[in-house]
């Protein structure tokens, strides 16, 4: 319970979790490498990527406690807990799964399910969620719907996944969020197919100062 919290915590004060998803196993790696050279000591792999567990094995190995590691588009109980014993610190998924969340909290591992609705966040976090990821944060207000939801619900921990970028990453955070998923502002697609992944360490970096500032 211990780690759970201490890992809970190291995500707030990472404040980013990059949302890893690559063309090859490959690539998938030299993505964690750069964005853990840009300062961001958590990153979560998806289920998209190929062979993704064995991206995760390799990771955990290769970092072990230096990198919060994350299972990403977990859709139900059997793969989160083989993303676990591949060394998952946390996993995320786009929608409530209660197998999903009954799994990681039997291996005593953080949680963060994708809900939308406020039914569906309060559902979430009555189920056992650590974090509900609100998901597709950009597709509905943003920054201004999750300061909506934290009003009456200030005690669930929100992390938004989908609109968040450099130019909105900072009233994210001001609005109470935990962390932030970045996907595409952070792992720049075009940059990555040229194989300049030093785009993405500066996008960490850049991202890293943006929460810091939010956060003053």
């Amino acid at each position: 319970m211990a780690d759970k919290l201490a890992n809970l915590e190291r995500i707030r004060q990472c404040g980013i979790v990059p949302v890893i998803r690559a063309a090859s196993a490959e690539e998938g790696i030299k993505i964690a490498d750069a964005v853990v050279a840009g300062g961001v000591d958590v990153v979560e792999i998806t289920m998209t990527v190929p062979r993704a567990i064995e991206v995760m094995a390799q990771i955990s190995k290769h970092y072990g406690s230096k990198v919060l590691l994350g299972a990403g588009t977990i859709l139900d109980a059997e793969t989160a807990r083989a993303a676990i014993l591949a060394g998952a610190d946390f996993v995320v998924g786009p929608n409530v799964n209660y197998d999903m969340i009954r799994l990681a909290k039997r291996y005593s591992k953080l949680v963060m399910p994708g809900a939308l609705t406020p039914t569906e966040v309060v559902g979430a976090w009555e189920a056992g969620a650590d974090v509900v990821k609100i998901f597709p944060a950009g597709e509905i207000g943003g920054a201004s719907y999750i300061k909506s939801l934290k009003g009456p619900l200030p005690h669930i921990e929100m992390m938004p996944t989908g609109g968040v970028d450099l130019t909105t990453a900072a009233d994210f955070i001001k609005a109470g969020c935990i962390a932030l998923g970045a996907g595409s502002a952070l792992v720049d697609k075009k940059a990555v197919a040229a194989g300049k992944f030093e785009v993405v360490t500066e996008n960490a970096g850049k991202f890293r100062e943006i929460i810091k500032k939010a956060r003053g």
